[in-house]
This record gives C-alpha cells, sequence and structure tokens, in this order.
C-alpha cells in the first residue's frame, strides 16, 4: 500500500480550517480521520472546517468532557471523537466507540493513540505542530 504524505503550513484558524475543508471533500461513509497534535495546536479547528464543508451548522466544540459528539443536517452525518481523557479502552464500556464509528457517517478522532485498538485504519491520519507562535504545520497522510 502506498502511502501519500503532504506537509502544510497553516499561519492562521482561516488557514487551518481550509485544510479541514479539503480533507472533507474527500470522505465518504465509514472513513475515519485520526487528528493528533499537542494542546492548541489546531486540531479542533481543522475539524471545525471539515464539519463545515460537510454542510454541519452547529458549533463545533471540542468534546473532551463528553468523549464524542454527532452532528447531523450535512452531508453525512459527523462524529467528533476527542479521547484525551483515556489511558486506554482497556476497563471500558466495550461499546464506547460503537455509536461514533458507524458505517453511515464520518468520525474525526482527537487523541487517538488511547483508542488505537479500536479505531480500525484510518481514512487520514492528521498530525499538527506549533511552528512558531502564530505558525502550524500539518501532516496529512492518506
Amino acid at each position: 500500500m502506498t502511502v501519500d504524505l503532504e506537509r502544510v503550513e497553516s499561519a492562521s484558524a482561516a488557514e487551518t480550517e481550509a485544510l479541514g475543508a479539503r480533507i472533507a471533500e474527500r470522505l465518504g461513509p465509514g472513513d475515519v480521520v485520526l487528528v493528533s497534535g499537542e494542546v492548541g495546536a489546531g486540531k479542533t479547528t481543522l475539524i471545525r472546517g471539515a464539519c463545515r464543508a460537510l454542510g454541519v451548522t452547529d458549533p463545533v466544540t471540542s468534546p473532551t468532557f463528553t468523549i464524542g459528539q454527532r452532528y447531523g443536517g450535512g452531508r453525512l452525518p459527523v462524529s467528533h471523537l476527542d479521547l484525551y481523557r483515556l489511558a486506554g479502552l482497556e476497563g471500558e464500556d466495550p461499546a464506547l466507540l460503537e455509536d461514533y464509528l458507524r458505517a453511515d457517517s464520518v468520525a474525526f478522532v482527537e487523541w487517538p493513540a488511547a483508542g488505537a485498538e479500536g479505531l480500525g485504519q484510518p481514512t487520514f491520519t492528521v498530525r499538527l505542530a506549533h511552528l512558531d507562535e502564530g505558525r502550524r504545520v500539518v501532516e496529512i497522510e492518506h
């Protein structure tokens, strides 16, 4: 299997959202996008841009304290998970991710390392990192 890696710099929230929108153009039902990066790197901003491109009009915020959020009303249903608070899936309800990883929707997963064994093969893996105060580098693996 060939892996494509794209490396892009972003200098603003608008540019990061636009990258999310570009990713969304290539998504279909059942796709999973893993999004990692340090706190404040722009993970939720990128996902917000993807959600807007998919037609989500509800506010898109990080579901850190609820684990997941589902959005409808767009081209596809969207699941947005944040696994930051989990050390792993061991000891968690086996059905924890089932409501979010569905064949009819797209799923975006922040802090995916905690759920690695239950997330399956991602369609995209996105890594964000700070370059300096205003710029980020975004790596998109497909």
